[in-house]
């Protein structure tokens, strides 16, 4: 992704609007009070989140290429399914993607 991408990534990542925060206590009392985005119970068993074991089991740019396709399926999906927590789910892992390039950029 080139710099100019990333930047806006990280521009629509780190916007929150009033009406984002809205929709997120709009989902969490769809679902009992769950963050269904940053900590899906779905997607940990015996203590280990899901996301956990795949960024230990890929490299830091295997785990790059997995964001990245997230965030496509995210995106590609929002309109047709879960709408404003799909963005949000966008918004997650961009920042994962955000994260583990400025990791290998310290290395």
């Amino acid at each position: 992704m080139q710099n100019s991408q990333m930047n806006a990534w990280k521009n629509w990542a780190n916007s929150k609007p009033s009406k984002e925060d809205e929709n997120e206590q709009a989902g969490k009392m769809a679902y009992g009070g769950i963050d269904i985005v940053n900590n899906p119970p779905h997607y940990t068993k015996a203590g280990i989140q899901c996301i956990d074991a795949i960024k230990a089991a890929l490299s830091p740019e295997e785990f790059r290429g997995f964001c990245k396709g997230n965030i496509i399926k995210y995106t590609w999906r929002e309109k047709h399914k879960n709408g404003d927590e799909d963005i949000s789910k966008c918004g997650w892992y961009a920042e994962e993607l955000l994260t583990t390039k400025n990791q290998l950029e310290e290395e």
